[in-house]
């Protein structure tokens, strides 16, 4: 499953990973953020021990959301010694976001 960010454990859990970090911010009412649900579970396993893939609801954390600019949902941030590298917005292939990430590792 992967990992519940909030304000309060964001910094610990994203920018101080040792690892690059998927985060992706949707929402309960998003339609096309169901969309990523699954691909974002099966990258959990996939890429265990190599990357952490997490979410962000966007509805209880404003100050993440408005730190990074985001306007649209779902959007996926990629986060890699603590900056944004890269970045996709809009329900996208399963291929696309591990190809972002591959880049990465």
């Amino acid at each position: 499953m992967a990992l519940e960010l909030t304000e309060a454990n964001f910094d610990e859990k994203v920018l101080q990973s040792d690892v690059p970090v998927v985060v992706d911010l949707w929402a309960e009412w998003c339609g096309p953020c169901k969309l990523l649900t699954p691909i974002m579970e099966e990258m959990t396993s996939e890429y265990e021990g190599k990357a952490v893939i997490a979410k962000v609801d966007v509805d209880s954390n404003p100050g993440i959301t408005a730190k990074y600019g985001v306007r649209n949902i779902p959007t996926v941030l990629f986060f890699k010694g603590g900056e944004v590298v890269d970045k996709q917005v809009g329900a996208v292939p399963k291929a696309r976001l591990t190809e972002k990430l591959d880049s990465l590792l």
